[in-house]
């Protein structure tokens, strides 16, 4: 692992260790929208099933298909290219005009359904999704699943690796792109550099109030989130708060750098602003940008976490997840995994 992607575990480093993505349905992943399409409009969703491809690749395939500007194709989240993923595509098309869905993608794409709607799938437009992950070669089982009991209470919400590309590629432009010796035209790839340092960041918050023994307690002057919304609020001197906070019902939150004074007060702010003090030209940077000051729940809870033993060595684990949350986040807290890809042969 690159050791600017280091974070601390929650639980301590797990014993166990497994192959991850033997197979592309070894780590199988579902799309769940917020609404349900209503069935009239100029946009066509479709709900496709894609093997091995990702998702930019899928929405071109489509814009080609469809004989439209890729503009007028929409998804709500990317998902990843080594799994096999459903997930809804939006295409503007003329109502009236229909087309041979079996005839598009090929093996590893196919369209499960079809609906019309009034309104193009905006990015973000998601409510969660729902994995099924195999794990193979699984070592100390035992300590496996003494984890499994652990994670129901929660995981650190840590932005997985995949955020940061191969080796942290998007994080070294990224600083590149602030330090001026990066001039990236592509919009697009521009703001993939500048989400993994702000990501960067806010792992660094909840990995130092993990070593500092802040993770499940409220410092004066933190930001609390509710569960399952975005709204915020300062933790004031209501009585029921910690209840609160271990019932699940809130969240402590960490900042999303940008530009703006930080929501939280007193302690709270004094603890980010010393973690982050070494990367304040960094800060500065991103808040330049433009970008705004955020915040991002610290704790991921896993829905519906089912775990079976397949075999002595290999377990298949399936849960749900709100949007913008990793699946390797509740990974890293049970087991050490290696892709199967990079194993050597």
């Amino acid at each position: 692992m690159n050791p600017d992607l280091a974070c601390n575990w929650l639980y301590g480093e797990p014993h166990s260790r497994a192959l991850l993505r033997a197979t592309p349905d070894d780590f199988q992943v579902f799309e769940r929208l917020p609404f349900e399409p209503d069935g009239e409009g100029e946009h066509l969703f479709l709900y496709i099933r894609k093997t091995g491809e990702n998702t930019d690749w899928v929405a071109r395939q489509l814009a080609r298909f469809c004989q439209v500007s890729p503009r007028d194709v929409g998804y709500a989240g990317k998902k990843d290219r080594h799994a096999v993923t459903e997930q809804w595509f939006s295409v503007r098309l003329p109502i009236g005009r229909t087309l041979n869905w079996s005839l598009f993608g090929g093996e590893t794409i196919e369209v499960l359904r079809t609906v019309r709607h009034g309104r193009k799938l905006r990015l973000g437009a998601l409510a969660g999704n729902r994995f099924v992950i195999r794990l193979r070669k699984l070592s100390q089982a035992d300590d496996f699943a003494a984890r499994l009991q652990q994670v129901r209470s929660g995981v650190p919400n840590y932005f997985g690796e995949q955020r940061f590309g191969i080796d942290g590629g998007n994080l070294v432009k990224g600083r590149a792109l602030l330090a001026g010796t990066l001039h990236e035209r592509q919009r697009h790839k521009k703001g993939l550099y500048i989400s993994a340092l702000r990501s960067w960041l806010f792992n660094q918050i909840i990995s130092a109030r993990i070593k500092q023994g802040h993770w499940d307690s409220i410092l004066p002057g933190d930001v609390l989130m509710l569960n399952g919304r975005q709204s915020c609020f300062v933790a004031n001197d209501e009585p029921d708060l910690g209840e609160r906070l271990a019932r699940g019902e809130l969240h402590l939150t960490g900042p999303m750098w940008g530009r703006g004074e930080l929501m939280t007060e007193a302690q709270a702010r004094d603890f980010e602003h010393a973690v982050l003090a070494p990367w304040e030209s960094m800060c500065e940077g991103l808040a330049g940008l433009g970008l705004n000051q955020e915040r991002r729940a610290l704790r991921l809870l896993p829905q519906g976490l089912h775990a079976e033993a397949e075999a002595e060595d290999q377990w298949c684990l399936s849960f749900e997840l709100p949007a913008g949350a990793f699946a390797t986040s509740v990974l890293r807290e049970l087991c050490q995994w290696t892709q199967a890809a990079n194993e050597s042969t």
